[in-house]
C-alpha cells in the first residue's frame, strides 16, 4: 500500500462565534491510501481546543505511514486497528479516526461496497441534521433561522454562552419566532458556571428548547450529572464525553453523549461508545468539527444509531472540496456508491493529495 497527503485551507462562509472563540478557516490534512489502483481518503482537521495543527497533523501521519505500509492490503490493516495495534501508541484520537476513514473507505472501493454496510447497515443512511447559528445579534439569528427554515432544515443549533445571558435568550426568543416550529438545541460550550445554568435552564424551558450541550466548564463530570439529574431540561455532555472511559461514567446519568470521530478516535470507537450507553437513560448524539465532506462523512455512515445528528460542519464552508452527503436541505445521506460514496467537487483536487 502507498500512503500520501496533502494540506489544505478550508475558509468559512463567514466566521463563527463560540463562547471560547471565533473561527474564520481551519487547517485539514487529507491522507490517501492506494492499493491496487484504488485509493482511500481521510480527512484531520486542525484543531486550537484539541492541540492540533496541520504540521503536527502531518508528522503524526509521516509516523504511521510506516505501519501502514507493512500491512499487504486495508483489510488487513483495518484489522489491526479495530484491534489497537495500530497506529502507533500516543497517536491523538482526531488522527486515528482520518486513518480508519481512509482504511474503511479503500477497503468498501476494493469490494464495492459502501461503509455503512461493512458497519452493518443494509439501508443507506439519511437524517436532519443540526444546522448551527453562532453567537450572532438577535435580529441576525433571526434572519438566518428564517432562511435556515426555509431551505428544510427542521433543526437548529444556537450557540449561547455570551457575557450577558440576556443576550443569549434574546438570540433564542428570535430563532423561535422566526422558526416556530424548528427543534432547538441549545450549545453553551462550557460557558456557565453552576449558579448560572440552574438560573437559565428553566427559562429556556420556557422556549421549547429541546436539549442543552455541555452547560457547564469541563473538568468536574460529577457536577454536570448532578445538574443533569435536576435539570428541566435534557442535558448532552460533550467536552466531558471524550471517550469510552468518559462515557462510562455518564451513561445513565446525563440525557445523551455527544460523539464525535475527532474526539473519541474514529467509528469503531464511536460504536463502541453507542453499544455502551444503550439501553441507559442516555442516548447518542453524532457531532462534529467543522470538516469537509470528507470528514464529515464517516458518521453520516453512522447516522441511523443517533437520536440528535449535528453533521453540518461542511455546509459552513464557503467552498467544499468534497461532496457526496449532501445536507443542503437539512438532510445529511449516503449513498449506496462504495466506500465513504464521497467525491471532488468544484475544487476537484480531492484524488490528488
Amino acid at each position: 500500500m502507498k500512503v500520501t497527503q496533502r494540506t489544505v485551507r478550508l475558509g468559512l462562509a463567514e466566521p463563527l462565534r463560540i463562547s471560547r472563540s471565533v473561527m474564520a478557516a481551519r487547517d485539514a490534512v487529507w491522507l490517501t491510501i492506494e492499493h491496487q489502483g484504488q485509493r482511500g481518503h481521510g480527512e484531520v482537521v486542525a484543531s486550537v481546543y484539541y492541540g492540533l495543527d496541520a504540521g503536527a497533523i502531518g508528522r503524526l501521519l509521516r509516523q504511521a505511514a510506516p505501519e501502514l505500509v507493512r500491512f499487504p492490503d486495508p483489510e488487513s490493516a483495518l484489522d489491526a486497528l479495530r484491534a489497537g495495534r495500530l497506529p502507533p501508541d500516543g497517536t491523538p484520537p482526531a488522527v486515528t479516526a482520518g486513518i480508519e476513514s481512509a482504511l474503511l473507505d479503500l477497503v468498501g472501493k476494493c469490494s464495492d461496497v459502501p461503509v455503512h454496510r461493512l458497519l452493518g447497515t443494509l439501508t443507506p443512511p439519511a437524517a436532519a441534521t443540526a444546522r448551527t447559528i453562532g453567537i450572532v445579534p438577535p435580529r441576525r439569528a433571526g434572519a438566518q433561522a428564517r432562511r435556515l427554515a426555509r431551505d428544510g432544515f427542521s433543526i437548529l443549533k444556537i450557540k449561547a454562552g455570551s457575557p450577558d445571558p440576556e443576550d443569549d435568550l434574546a438570540r433564542v426568543r428570535a430563532v423561535r419566532v422566526a422558526a416556530p416550529h424548528a427543534r432547538l438545541l441549545l450549545d453553551p460550550n462550557g460557558a456557565w458556571s453552576l449558579r448560572t445554568a440552574e438560573g437559565l435552564l428553566p427559562r429556556f424551558a420556557e422556549l421549547e428548547i429541546e436539549a442543552v450541550e455541555q452547560p457547564l466548564a469541563p473538568g468536574d463530570p460529577e457536577a454536570l450529572a448532578r445538574l443533569a439529574g435536576r435539570s428541566p431540561l435534557p442535558i448532552i455532555a460533550d467536552e466531558d464525553a471524550v471517550d469510552h472511559d468518559d462515557a462510562r461514567r455518564l451513561a445513565g446519568r446525563v440525557q445523551g453523549i455527544n460523539v464525535k470521530l475527532a474526539k473519541c478516535g474514529g467509528v469503531t470507537a464511536a460504536l463502541r461508545i453507542a453499544e455502551l450507553i444503550a439501553g441507559t437513560a442516555t442516548e447518542l448524539m453524532l457531532g462534529c468539527l467543522t470538516a469537509s465532506t470528507l470528514g464529515i462523512a464517516p458518521a453520516v455512515h453512522l447516522a441511523d444509531r443517533a437520536r440528535w445528528i449535528d453533521l453540518d460542519g461542511h455546509l459552513l464552508l464557503a467552498d467544499d472540496p468534497w461532496t457526496g452527503i449532501g445536507g443542503d436541505d437539512g438532510t445529511v445521506r449516503v449513498s449506496r456508491n462504495p466506500g465513504l460514496g464521497v467525491r471532488p467537487g468544484t475544487r476537484g483536487s480531492g484524488d490528488q493529495p
